[in-house]
């Protein structure tokens, strides 16, 4: 069973590298358009850098596009992220373009194309045991929290669909959840933004960011 388990495992990498190769090769184009009109349209840095918990919680520098202006003063960032949200921002996050040099780290082995998507560090002291399992594999580009109405769910239910994930994991469902990702961006409809009171229902957020919307 063991050998069975890990040979999946290996083929999962094989499919994160190939995959991951194929599109850094494909979106080429479009990521150096991306990087330029950032550039023009809202200076540097291109790029937005933060530590993330990687699998088992170890440390690792996510990279993605930015998406938002540094704030203004009197601004607290924590508080004004959609005001900050840039307008070529909403169209990289709604078609989640954004996401694209994660890529790399996918290559370096520090993510896979999908898996539970990497929170951030303050989060990690908070999570129950049933939810620290989120961090037995590697983070994610995309997930099935991802593909299952992300932005309706509160944050329990996110954080159950990630352990529900690493349960019933399969390379058929790695494969379903990617399809239904490349469908994502052609949904239509809004979703309410929701209060932080309506989301944290674990408490998972500390008090130092009790204040993000």
């Amino acid at each position: 069973m063991e050998r069975v388990v890990g040979s999946a495992r290996s083929a999962k990498r094989i499919m994160d590298i190939v995959g991951a190769a194929s599109l850094l090769v494909l979106f080429s184009p479009i990521i150096a358009v991306i990087a330029v009109a950032i550039l023009v349209t809202d200076g540097r840095p291109v790029l937005f850098r933060q530590v993330r918990p990687g699998r088992h919680g170890e440390p690792f520098t996510l990279v993605k596009f930015r998406t938002m202006r540094d704030p203004h003063p009197g601004e607290e960032p924590w508080t004004t992220d959609d005001v900050r949200t840039t307008r070529l921002g909403r169209f990289l996050r709604r078609t989640s373009l954004d996401e694209l040099p994660e890529l790399a780290l996918v290559l370096t082995g520090r993510m896979s194309l999908v898996g539970p998507r990497p929170l951030v560090m303050e989060y990690l002291p908070r999570y129950s045991a049933h939810h620290a399992r989120r961090h037995e594999v590697r983070p994610g580009i995309t997930g099935l929290t991802q593909v299952s109405g992300r932005r309706s769910l509160t944050f329990g239910q996110r954080l159950d669909l990630d352990v529900e994930y690493i349960d019933t994991w399969s390379l058929r469902l790695d494969l379903a959840i990617l399809l239904r990702t490349l469908a994502e961006p052609f949904r239509r409809g809004e979703i309410r933004g929701q209060t932080l009171a309506e989301v944290d229902d674990v408490g998972l957020v500390p008090p130092v960011l009790e204040r993000v919307p």
